[in-house]
């Protein structure tokens, strides 16, 4: 499962936040791609298409291809999960199994856009979510089958915000592309979107105001404590579920009076997704040790599979910090792109190397350079 929301301070400033849920930690890494980078995305059958990057951004990655001896990983193997370059453009792929289907022909002469690669080039190469929007009117973008996760064609959703709060979701839905305007700022996993937007009709009785007392007959009923506005959200993990209370939490968390209590803020309520160990488990036995992203198994070696929280992100799209946490950690460790902006080279970081860390680790981002 995964969770993204936007939030805004007083100032009308932008917030990011999002969680990413599996049963198994994998190698993620986190890589500054400095402006001036060549990318190339590939797909079987067509020419390949080249661009430079014009943003530096920095990533949470996964690599994209299984090394060999011959071809050992590089830093362009490395495929964005979650992103934010300079101008606080952000990108998000978040669990989408319905993707994969019948595709667009798209003539053999020209170059498309592998989805593997939405992130790198989304983050390199535009400003704000209209530049991304018009740009994707215009480039063909295929879904691949990922030998990573056992040939399934990449079952994910995309979402992109830029710093003044706009918000696009890129969604494959049974192989068609679609693009939706997002007014709401929020994105989980399946169903479609648009079926998360009707699914909100449902819930125009939510306030964040308690109701405290009631009279039945001649007995007043009166609540021992607060909270009672919260009885109308959904209790599961689900998707759907966690797309009400995202919007929920969206819309009425008190708005912060400064950059720093607005990061705080949004950890606080980024904190209402977070997801131990164990919480839900799956036995195989009941169609269950999965992962939500088909194709990855857990080990063989546990006897059910259960979903937590891997890592969450915090992204200041206006001071350009980006924040993360791991599952080993309570703290966020933060880096700082206007400190990375000036830089000329490729850094990548295992994400366990700040397990436990916390405060500032642009530093420490710097000295690891890519092979």
């Amino acid at each position: 499962m995964c969770t993204s929301l936007i939030y805004r301070d007083v100032s009308d400033n932008v917030y990011f936040g999002r969680t990413l849920e599996l049963t198994t930690d994998l190698p993620y890494q986190v890589v500054y791609f400095p402006a001036g980078v060549p990318f190339s995305s590939e797909s079987e059958g067509h020419p390949a298409l080249k661009f430079t990057g014009k943003y530096g951004f920095v990533a949470v990655t996964m690599p994209g291809r299984l090394p060999t001896a011959e071809a050992p990983l590089g830093f362009q193997d490395l495929k964005p999960l979650e992103g934010m370059n300079e101008n606080g453009l952000t990108f998000s792929l978040l669990s989408y199994p319905a993707a994969g289907g019948a595709q667009k022909a798209v003539a053999a002469t020209q170059a498309v856009l592998s989805a593997t690669d939405l992130g790198s080039w989304a983050l390199s190469q535009f400003a704000t979510v209209a530049e991304v929007k018009q740009a994707l009117g215009e480039q063909p973008v295929l879904l691949e089958a990922l030998a990573l996760l056992g040939g399934v064609e990449s079952p994910f959703h995309y979402v992109v915000h830029d710093a003044s709060g706009a918000c696009l979701v890129i969604e494959f839905n049974k192989g068609e592309m679609k693009l939706y305007d997002n007014p709401v700022g929020v994105m989980t996993n399946g169903p479609e979107f648009s079926w998360h937007l009707t699914n909100l009709d449902n819930y125009t009785f939510l306030s964040n105001v308690d109701k405290t007392s009631a009279t039945f007959g001649s007995y007043k009923a009166v609540q021992p404590d607060s909270g009672i506005a919260t009885a109308g959200l959904p209790a599961s993990n689900t998707s759907v579920g966690r797309f009400v209370r995202a919007a929920y939490y969206a819309q009425y968390t008190e708005k912060a009076k400064t950059a720093d209590q607005a990061v705080q803020t949004l950890a606080h309520v980024m904190n209402n997704f977070d997801r131990p160990r164990g919480v839900t488990i799956d036995y195989p036995s009941e169609d269950g040790g999965h992962l939500e992203v088909a194709g990855l198994s857990n080990s063989s070696s546990e006897a059910y599979a259960t979903e937590f929280t891997c890592w969450t992100n915090l992204s200041d799209l206006a001071r350009r910090r980006f924040y993360l946490r791991t599952y080993r950690s309570l703290n966020y460790t933060c880096f700082d792109l206007n400190e990375l902006a000036g830089s000329k080279e490729v850094f990548v970081l295992q994400m366990d190397k700040f397990d436990g860390l916390s405060a500032d680790a642009t530093d420490l981002l710097k000295q690891a350079k890519a092979a």
